[in-house]
């Protein structure tokens, strides 16, 4: 009876450890890849992460996504967190092109490789990989169209993004080559709305205020053109003020094929977050021949070519 029952343990034990390492990996046995974005307040940026997150988990990795809500602290929280818990991959869409560069040398540090998506550090060092878009070429391409919109005379405002982002400043320095050689086009305010839309629409209204005879408004993103267009609608403007943006955003577009905002500059987040994935993965399995800086072609959408666009891509 017990040479029974030793076998019978014995079999079950066998039958148990063979299940046991037939079955799946579930998501605590992969390994870990670290999507952290500088905020989920703005949709394009919600794209972002999710195409990230969702490439990462069709390669085999257990994804999460952080945001650090456009704060430098919550963001080193984020790499101090993610390096402690064993994450192996870091796609990173920066706060601060300054203040984030001690995070990825935290991370490079701790042999954890980063690779930067849309927004760029001050260091070509510290990231295994950034790959960014075009911004200043796409923004050539918006200040030329500007021109032929709002013509060689005229007055403007620009809303800039965040300070800290070399994004905002590549971006406003591709529009300024171009514009800035009509003298006729007179910038009567320049302020910054951090790439928002609730405070881009409290910095137009302001701005309308102080001079009501506005020409156009050009932005460094969608989601500010998208709050500069509602402060127009407010003010009975909407017809008589011409809007550009950056970004692609997807209602951005809609509105540019009714033909109430003037054109954008579409990038594409869900390209970009792909290939950071399919970079990480590389990685992973031995590669680290990558370039530094990838560039991304930024596109010119207006009413004209709207209907070739749209969910953040070119249409097939």
């Amino acid at each position: 009876m017990n040479l029974l029952i030793n076998k019978f343990t014995c079999l079950f034990a066998l039958t148990t450890a063979a299940l046991l390492f037939a079955a799946p990996l579930d998501a605590a046995d992969k390994p870990k890849i670290a999507v952290i974005v500088s905020t989920l307040n703005n949709p394009w940026f919600v794209v972002l992460a999710e195409a990230a997150k969702a490439k990462a988990v069709e390669l085999g990795y257990d994804a999460t996504v952080f945001d650090s809500q456009n704060d430098t602290a919550k963001e080193a929280s984020h790499f101090e967190n993610v390096i402690a818990g064993g994450y192996k991959a870091i796609l990173f869409n920066p706060t601060d092109a300054e203040g984030s560069v001690a995070n990825v040398r935290k991370a490079k540090a701790a042999n954890v490789p980063v690779f930067c998506v849309d927004r760029e550090i001050n260091a070509t060092d510290a990231a295994t990989a950034q790959l960014l878009s075009d911004n200043y070429s796409g923004c050539v391409a918006l200040g030329q169209y500007f021109v032929k919109q709002v013509g060689k005379e005229g007055k403007y405002a620009e809303l800039l993004g965040l300070v800290g982002d070399n994004n905002t400043w590549n971006r406003s320095k591709g529009f300024h080559s171009v514009v800035d050689r009509f003298p006729g086009l007179k910038m009567v305010a320049q302020q910054s709305a951090d790439f928002d839309r609730a405070k881009a629409l409290d910095v137009t209204e302001s701005i309308l205020q102080k001079d009501p005879g506005l020409n156009a408004i050009f932005c460094g993103n969608d989601a500010m053109a998208m709050g500069a267009y509602q402060a127009l609608v407010s003010a009975g403007k909407a017809d008589k003020v011409k809007v550009f943006g950056f970004d692609g955003a997807d209602d951005v577009v809609k509105l540019i094929a009714e033909r109430k905002i003037a054109a954008t500059g579409m990038q594409f987040p869900k390209l970009m977050a792909q290939k950071a994935a399919e970079f990480a993965d590389e990685y992973l399995k031995g590669k680290r021949d990558f370039a530094q800086k990838i560039p991304v072609k930024v596109e010119l959408v207006t009413p004209e070519n709207v209907q070739k666009y749209g969910d953040y891509r070119k249409k097939p």
